[in-house]
């Protein structure tokens, strides 16, 4: 199994278990406080364990970005980091934890379509196949009467999720440099900018253990989560991250069942069994063909695998991953393959 679909899986696992806290927490801080501290406490998180890896790596060891990365990083922290965290919050202070939960399935849907009609990353009829019924089973819950998706905070929702999707969609430009690093700066400046918004709209601040729980769930569910779904899109691509990320609503869900005592209905294990055969088809998929790979130059961590058959011009001392600028020479063969960094071509 490719190890990038069990770094999706842990992500999604950590960030679908913070929607219910968050939920809780929603009762202590207002919505967009909640947004600045959920994140506040992941650049920080982050960021002390980066200060922690520098005395630990060598200089060659640590990933660098390239000059054109930083526009990347700045369109995915105003739309994943700034706006959509927002659009949650506000989201769940006015309805059940559990059908925000489900209908954050949306994000995988928007996440797909941005990467193959605006970012041309392929598809077939079976991934197609998937996100109609993810988008069905979305439908079912949202069409209940008086329910969420018949008021704003559907609405707040659905936006929220397009603006993690085009955050996605960005972030797998720079998905092959440091995954920490990329996760602590997006929780930074997002944290940075929801908290002066708060501040500015007079929101007060919550007693300091408050504070540090809602920190602590930002560090898991949004800073760990994000560095792992970071390294997932390096090996998987877009869309098929997403596909696999989208598990964390069912996650949610179910969280929000032990902890907050809210009881599923017909409509929603019919959306849920909807939802989860469209992930099922994802998580099947297997796609093979006869392909070329390009002159490529590039750093990320990696191991000498059919991809990686080069030598070092500097003392290697053979472990594996290590990270550095390598080159690729043209290649034609044919694999099992997902569009990661080594597969971006077309068809």
């Amino acid at each position: 199994m490719n190890p990038g679909i069990a770094y999706a899986l842990l992500g999604a696992v950590l960030f679908g278990a913070s929607t219910p806290i968050a939920k809780l927490l929603v009762g202590e801080i207002g919505p967009v406080m909640l947004a600045g501290l959920l994140y506040a406490g992941s650049g920080v998180g982050l960021g002390l364990w980066l200060a922690v890896r520098g005395l630990i790596w060598t200089a060659a060891e640590r990933p660098r970005f390239a000059p054109g990365d930083y526009k990347w990083i700045a369109g995915a922290v105003i739309s994943g980091g700034v706006i959509g965290p927002a659009l949650l919050m506000l989201a769940l202070a006015a309805s059940s934890a559990s059908s925000v939960s489900l209908l954050l399935n949306l994000e995988s849907v928007f996440t797909a379509l941005l990467a193959w009609f605006v970012f041309r990353e392929n598809f077939d009829r079976r991934l197609m196949l998937g996100m109609s019924l993810i988008v069905c089973g979305g439908a079912i819950l949202g069409w209940r009467p008086g329910e969420i998706a018949t008021s704003w905070p559907a609405l707040a929702v659905a936006v929220a999720c397009l603006c993690w999707a085009l955050d996605n969609n960005l972030t797998r430009k720079i998905s092959a440099g440091d995954s920490v690093k990329i996760a602590a700066i997006k929780g930074l400046a997002a944290g940075t900018v929801n908290l002066c918004v708060a501040a500015a709209f007079g929101a007060a601040l919550p007693a300091p253990e408050v504070a540090a729980a809602a920190a602590l769930v930002g560090l898991l569910g949004y800073g760990v989560s994000l560095a792992l779904f970071i390294v997932a899109l390096r090996q998987l691509g877009t869309a098929r991250t997403g596909a696999y990320f989208s598990t964390a609503p069912f996650i949610g869900a179910a969280a929000s069942f032990a902890l907050l005592g809210e009881a599923p209905d017909a409509f929603f294990w019919v959306a849920a069994v909807l939802m989860a055969v469209g992930v099922a088809l994802h998580l099947t998929e297997r796609h093979r063909h006869l392909h070329r790979h390009e002159a490529l130059t590039h750093t990320h961590p990696h191991t000498h695998d059919e991809h990686h058959r080069h030598e070092h011009d500097f003392a290697w001392d053979g472990a594996e991953p290590h990270s550095h600028g390598h080159e690729h020479d043209p290649l034609g063969h044919s694999h099992v393959h997902f569009p990661d960094i080594h597969h971006r071509h077309s068809h």
